[in-house]
């Protein structure tokens, strides 16, 4: 008599793929980034010349969800490219849903620990410095920088932060879920951006990435 062995089964958890798409700006978003002072008449870039894009990206939670941000329209085909990686790294966004930074308060994350892209503003002083503006456009301004986790990428100048809950990741030694690594930088430098963290001297925007590195 042959005897056959039952053996388990193991059922291989299924990963969504990555994806990712850009489309102009729907009627209702450019209205809403006007009605929230995210746009305005004066920016250096209008609002034809933007994107929303839409990609893959784990979770906190070690989900696959689907994030979007707005972005320069010149600036879509390297961030599909980034994002792909940032997938295939597993590497976790807390936030990255367009009502979490443009939406109204209410819809807004406690933490405040959003990726985010397209802003109209200036660039914000070091906190060596001080002050609420520089005089100059920030790259966000163009659509063309990514904050990516604040919260665990902390602006850093001369040892402080404005953000105090982000005080326990002053030690970037201490590297924990969420922070950016020398991988996540690789990500971005293949598409030729710069990181804020690599800026010369005390200040440095661990969060920040840009087409030019300012």
């Amino acid at each position: 008599m042959t005897r056959i062995l039952a053996l388990p089964l193991v059922v291989l958890a299924t990963i969504p793929a990555f994806h990712a798409s850009s489309r102009t700006l729907p009627t209702a978003l450019r209205n809403e980034l006007k009605a929230q002072g995210f746009w305005h008449q004066g920016c250096p870039v209008a609002r034809w010349q933007l994107r929303r894009l839409t990609v893959s990206y784990w979770g906190f939670d070690k989900q696959a969800h689907t994030g979007q941000l707005v972005v320069n329209a010149d600036a879509v085909a390297r961030l599909e490219q980034v994002f792909r990686r940032l997938y295939e790294l597993r590497f976790p966004i807390r936030h990255m849903q367009l009502a979490d930074m443009y939406g109204p308060l209410q819809s807004q994350p406690d933490d405040e620990d959003v990726t985010g892209a397209f802003s109209c503003r200036q660039a914000v002083p070091s906190p060596c410095s001080g002050g609420t503006g520089t005089g100059h456009w920030s790259e966000h301004a163009y659509g063309e920088a990514v904050d990516l986790n604040p919260g665990e990428n902390p602006y850093v100048g001369c040892g402080m932060t404005r953000d105090k809950t982000a005080l326990a990741y002053l030690n970037r030694s201490n590297v924990r879920p969420g922070m950016v690594t020398p991988a996540v930088v690789r990500a971005f430098r293949s598409v030729g951006w710069g990181w804020g963290g690599s800026w010369s001297g005390s200040t440095k925007d661990y969060m920040h990435f840009s087409a030019t590195g300012h």
